[in-house]
């Protein structure tokens, strides 16, 4: 476990209500949950504020550090992007509260055969998207391109369930032409270079880079820091690349402190610009 203050939270610097055309502001709220303020849209990736990443709330995963932003203190959500169904990724209470807090304001994306489980928990607005498509999102005389990538991943909340709902990572394109890729959460794969190909690069590029231990078993659905370095790499190695999936909740072997060490030592050894590689705290905000 972290000693006090090895993980210390952040006061966040949001944009309220929004953000201005062309600029982006990335906070950190922990784990794959951030706040992205993309010129006046603010869209939430993977939503979790529960204590546990659990189906249960007094057992499985605790939070190490409160969330970055106080669920109270969120500025109007209007995109909530969600890469795949896992607990620690898709979290039924939170989904509840924000769809009772902004209800048909607030707009649900998610991949294929997420729409009956989101609409069962109060969501009414939900786009479901397979890999490689997009949908646009227009308010206020402005415009948000959601585009849908692959990971190597695989999806499941039950016992003996088969991956019955896609995941994906994702790319968001504001008004300016600001764009932004989240990674959700993937092995390392060819995919990558790929996506890099058809739509890179990306002014800020989230990956996880933990939860990766022990690699026989953990090296198909979780990237090495290592392997994130070289994934950013591959999806146009240009722009923020930001750090996430680590030091929020225990799911594996690794110290918890061990995952931003090693990114940097990778990024150092990659001859990477170090003012290019964002480990934020919790709470943090990134702008750019």
């Amino acid at each position: 476990m972290p000693s006090p203050g090895q993980l210390s939270l952040e006061q966040p610097r949001l944009a309220v209500p929004r953000a201005v055309e062309g600029e982006v502001r990335i906070t950190w709220v922990g784990h794959a949950s951030f706040l992205v303020q993309l010129g006046r849209w603010n869209v939430l990736t993977d939503p979790v504020w529960s204590e546990r990443a659990s189906p249960l709330p007094w057992t499985g995963p605790a939070r190490l550090v409160p969330p970055g932003i106080e669920f109270e203190r969120l500025p109007p959500i209007d995109v909530v992007v969600l890469s795949h169904d896992h607990y620690d990724h898709l979290d039924a209470p939170t989904v509840r509260r924000l769809a009772a807090r902004h209800g048909s304001a607030l707009h649900w994306i998610a991949p294929l055969g997420h729409a009956d489980w989101l609409a069962r928990r109060g969501a009414e607005r939900v786009t479901e998207l397979d890999w490689w498509s997009s949908t646009r999102l227009e308010a206020g005389g402005s415009a948000l391109d959601v585009t849908a990538y692959p990971a190597q991943h695989w999806s499941r909340r039950r016992p003996f369930e088969r991956s019955p709902r896609l995941w994906a990572s994702f790319g968001l394109c504001g008004q300016a032409g600001r764009r932004v890729y989240f990674g959700g959460d993937s092995g390392y794969a060819p995919i990558f270079r790929e996506i890099g190909s058809r739509a890179g690069p990306f002014d800020a590029t989230l990956l996880p880079i933990g939860a990766y231990e022990p690699r026989w078993f953990m090296r198909g659905a979780h990237m090495d820091p290592t392997e994130a370095v070289q994934s950013y790499r591959d999806l146009g190695g240009r722009g923020r690349f930001v750090a996430m999936h680590w030091g929020t909740f225990i799911l594996t072997d690794e110290p918890i402190l061990e995952p931003p060490a090693r990114t940097r030592r990778a990024w150092e050894e990659a001859g990477l610009p170090a003012t290019d590689l964002s480990i934020l705290r919790h709470g943090e905000t990134l702008i750019l």
